[in-house]
């Protein structure tokens, strides 16, 4: 199935890489990297990811690479990723 990163979606990304990077430009790479890849996942076998705990609505899913939740909506046509987060901070 198709999956979309929506617009924050992207600027999570592009905000924790901007945090990483100011230690570490190489591992930031890596970090986006790994977080990116799992659209794979997601687009293979959407209901792998376990229902986000915040939200009553099966179709919320999150998936967990390294300290980052990275939440997504199964629609019919499509798998929007909503958002990336750091498991420290409430969404």
């Amino acid at each position: 199935m198709k999956v979309v990163w929506t617009d924050t979606a992207k600027e999570n990304l592009r905000t924790i890489h901007k945090y990483v990077a100011q230690n570490s430009p190489a591992y930031a790479n890596r970090i986006i990297d790994k977080l990116t890849n799992r659209s794979k996942q997601i687009g293979a076998f959407p209901l792998s990811g376990r229902m986000v705990p915040e939200f009553d609505f099966g179709q919320i899913r999150e998936l967990f690479e390294g300290p980052y939740r990275i939440i997504y909506h199964i629609r019919p046509d499509s798998i929007g990723v909503i958002g990336v987060v750091h498991m420290s901070r409430e969404i």
